[in-house]
């Protein structure tokens, strides 16, 4: 009898060890996935890094936790997918929760030692809870390698030294020196070649098309004319240095409406790894092209308009932005513009629906007040034209900008983090 019991419980230990992973305990699912990329947001705001800089340690924690999962449960009773940055395997018998954590964890670590001290304590909380034994150490083990790859990976990725483009002078060009002009020669995430979403250069300064858009943009953007709503949905949408920033803001949507529709550990450190590298590889299409054409900003333009050859533009040298100020990049493309365009695209291929409706406060959102959209597009379109209601942009850089975030939103959806066997595509939603 004595054998017979031991052999039963052998049996058991074994077939314990040899199941697919599985979380730990109910914490051990997507609420961690946010609470890392909160601490990602409040070290991002707390050093008040600038939206590029933001995007690519959004990318790096993101990669990270899916790499670190998808390790480990790829194929173990889940559909095996491609890697971000880091391949497989894992541990088979390893905790995919631990192992994201801890990949957390040491890219946060990595790019914000300021704060390792926070990042330590929350990896120690999120282990315990974890759960001791076999399966916490294999998977927290795993996930540190991935998370201390990841950092190696994009360590020489070009996003430092910082650079900077001088000041230009001349008609439709922007005045002041800026910095982080090495972003547009950084090494992409996802898409093959970033290049080829620059468009080709703003409109004319004496064309028609340019001459709409510059009245426009003087009457929504006029800082003398009382619109209360333009300017608080300007400022809602502002983001600027000591926020999130508006890769972070479309993370925080990603993640309440992942929240909302119940996504597991897996499902959710896929799409925000997908929203983070899509952004990311959007900051390089976007500088680029702020690079290349360093068109002036509306501010600029419309004090002189008598310089532009436009005979349908009017200088007005004492017009002022609504938003307070002229902008500190060059104005062809809005890169919010672009940040939302990606995130849009991103988010309703992952969810398979555009048509989502979602309630979100920003950052900057006046009072707190919180805004409610119909879906994705929706808001990401209010999100392009407060940038002519703060006077900020023209709208034909709106639409250049959003048509970047699209493109590179759709290589992603098409080519990364897909299933390696069987359909990768069910109609438009990519698998």
């Amino acid at each position: 009898m004595r054998k017979v019991i031991f052999a039963l419980i052998l049996g058991l230990v074994s077939a314990a060890l040899s199941a697919p992973a599985r979380a730990a305990s109910p914490a051990a699912g997507f609420d961690g996935v946010r609470a890392w990329n909160e601490l990602a947001f409040n070290a991002v705001r707390a050093s008040r890094a600038s939206d590029a800089d933001a995007a690519r340690w959004y990318a790096m924690l993101n990669a990270a936790m899916y790499d670190a999962v998808n390790g480990i449960i790829g194929g173990h009773g889940a559909p095996a997918r491609a890697h971000a940055l880091v391949a497989g395997p894992g541990p088979r018998d390893g905790d995919p929760f631990a192992a994201a954590v801890t990949a957390a964890h040491a890219v946060l670590v990595a790019v914000d030692p300021a704060r390792a001290a926070t990042y330590d304590a929350q990896r120690d909380a999120d282990l315990s809870r974890a759960g001791a034994g076999h399966r916490q150490t294999a998977g927290a083990r795993w996930g540190d390698e991935v998370g201390r790859q990841v950092v190696r990976m994009r360590a020489d990725d070009g996003s430092a030294p910082v650079l900077s483009q001088p000041a230009g002078t001349g008609p439709g060009v922007f005045r002041a020196e800026w910095s982080g002009v090495q972003y547009r020669d950084v090494r992409p995430f996802a898409v093959r070649d970033p290049g080829v979403f620059v468009p080709g250069p703003p409109p004319a300064l004496d064309s028609v098309e340019y001459a709409a858009a510059f009245a426009e943009v003087a009457v929504l953007g006029d800082a003398r004319v009382p619109a209360p709503d333009l300017l608080a949905t300007y400022q809602y949408w502002s983001v600027p240095a000591g926020s999130a920033q508006p890769p972070g803001e479309w993370l925080r949507i990603a993640l309440t409406v992942g929240a909302d529709r119940g996504l597991s550990l897996a499902q959710g450190t896929r799409m925000t790894a997908l929203v983070s590298m899509a952004s990311a590889d959007t900051t390089v299409a976007t500088v680029r092209t702020k690079y290349t054409y360093r068109h002036w900003r509306p501010t600029t333009a419309i004090r002189e308009a008598d310089t532009d050859g436009n005979p349908l533009t009017q200088p007005n040298p004492g017009w002022a932005a609504r938003a307070g100020s002229v902008g500190g990049t060059p104005e062809w493309t809005s890169g919010h513009s672009s940040y939302s365009g990606v995130a849009a695209t991103v988010l309703a291929g992952f969810f398979c629906s555009d048509n989502l409706r979602f309630t979100h406060a920003t950052d900057t959102a006046p009072g707190g007040q919180a805004r409610t959209y119909p879906g994705f597009s929706s808001a990401a379109a209010e999100a392009g034209r407060s940038r002519l209601f703060g006077g900020q942009h023209f709208a034909f850089s709106d639409r250049a900008g959003q048509g970047i975030g699209r493109g590179v939103g759709d290589e992603v959806l098409a080519t990364r983090l897909l299933r390696l066997d069987g359909p990768t595509h069910v109609g438009a939603c990519p698998r």
